[in-house]
């Protein structure tokens, strides 16, 4: 687990760098060898290694657009996403789909930018393994800002009825974008939306990777022995703007500040230290993830990018045999332009 925190906050912390790349002093969103939109989940690591610990290759995790630190502990190949990340031919979707919709069959990963969208496609893995009679889980993760969505209590529910060998995993940031907790819900604890679907509910009201781990392997040893979903709330931290470029002006300075000193990483390395594990040894680990990290983000930029008429492929359905696809109507579109 300490490995693939220190992963995931390095190569955050390298995303950033590179992202802000040609973006200032003016910031450009359209600038940079990373152009758009980027979330970094940088002080979320805990709940993704916690839970993902448990996990097996035929396990399938969703992830919301916040997804780098899930991805990386589902094992999700760190070159071909990080060259997705840069609209490089090589990524996971040839470049095409950009860091909010990563995907990786071979490790059960994919990620939407939509709201709580990761709910129904775990469920819908939750009922294929229950008619396949097989032991795997699914994983949705979200934010805490998603448990009004539709989706998501709607996913509670078919789970429930159908007692689906699903975890839903609330990442509690306290921040829905840029609007405090408190004014999106008022339900504070966000693990009693289960009580509605009488499912368990349970919250780690700490980034703490160890009590993640533990909550975890209850709610996925329960899911594989065919005992149904469990709804699992992780507070976690946002040590980053809700988007890179974010001025964060909405954001208390003692917020800031506070999410600052709740390092997760360096709590757990204290209990690993408490436990015997030396400094050097755990530097070693830090050394061994920045190279992976440098070496992921290097490959990365030396991809060629797409041919720019490779983004009619993979897009539209071919016509049936013996259908001949129409001209669009270029006057009712609006003309050549």
């Amino acid at each position: 687990m300490f490995e693939e925190m220190a992963t995931a906050r390095y190569y955050e912390e390298r995303l950033q760098e590179e992202y802000l790349e040609g973006k200032q002093p003016a910031f450009d969103i359209s600038a940079g060898p990373i152009p758009g939109e980027l979330h970094l989940a940088a002080g979320q690591e805990a709940a993704a290694a916690g839970v993902c610990r448990h996990l097996r290759d035929d396990d399938t995790v969703t992830a919301p657009h916040r997804p780098h630190h899930v991805a990386i502990a589902k094992g999700v190949d760190l070159k071909r996403m990080t060259a997705e990340i840069f609209g490089r031919e090589s990524g996971l979707s040839s470049g095409k789909g950009g860091h909010m919709h990563l995907f990786d069959p071979d490790a059960g990963f994919a990620c939407s930018g939509i709201i709580a969208q990761g709910c129904p496609p775990a469920v819908g893995a939750g009922l294929a393994a229950k008619k396949r009679n097989e032991d795997s889980v699914a994983v949705a993760f979200l934010g805490e800002g998603a448990i009004s969505q539709g989706a998501f209590l709607e996913s509670l529910n078919l789970a429930a009825v159908q007692q689906l060998p699903v975890v839903f995993v609330i990442e509690d940031n306290d921040w829905a974008i840029s609007m405090p907790k408190e004014r999106v819900t008022d339900v504070a604890d966000g693990s009693r939306r289960a009580g509605g679907f009488d499912m368990p509910g349970v919250r780690v009201d700490y980034d703490d990777a160890t009590a993640v781990y533990d909550a975890a392997k209850e709610a996925v040893g329960r899911a594989r022995a065919g005992n149904g979903p469990t709804l699992l709330e992780v507070q976690v931290h946002r040590r980053m703007g809700h988007f890179m470029g974010d001025p964060e002006s909405y954001r208390p300075d003692e917020d800031v500040a506070a999410a600052e000193q709740r390092d997760s990483i360096e709590r757990l390395a204290d209990d690993l230290r408490s436990e015997g594990v030396e400094d050097d040894e755990l530097e070693a680990i830090r050394e061994e993830a920045r190279e992976r990290v440098d070496e992921a983000i290097e490959w990365a930029k030396e991809q060629p990018e797409p041919d720019p008429d490779a983004a009619y492929e993979d897009v539209f359905v071919n016509p049936p045999s013996g259908v001949t696809a129409q001209e669009p109507d270029h006057e009712l579109a609006g003309g050549d332009d």
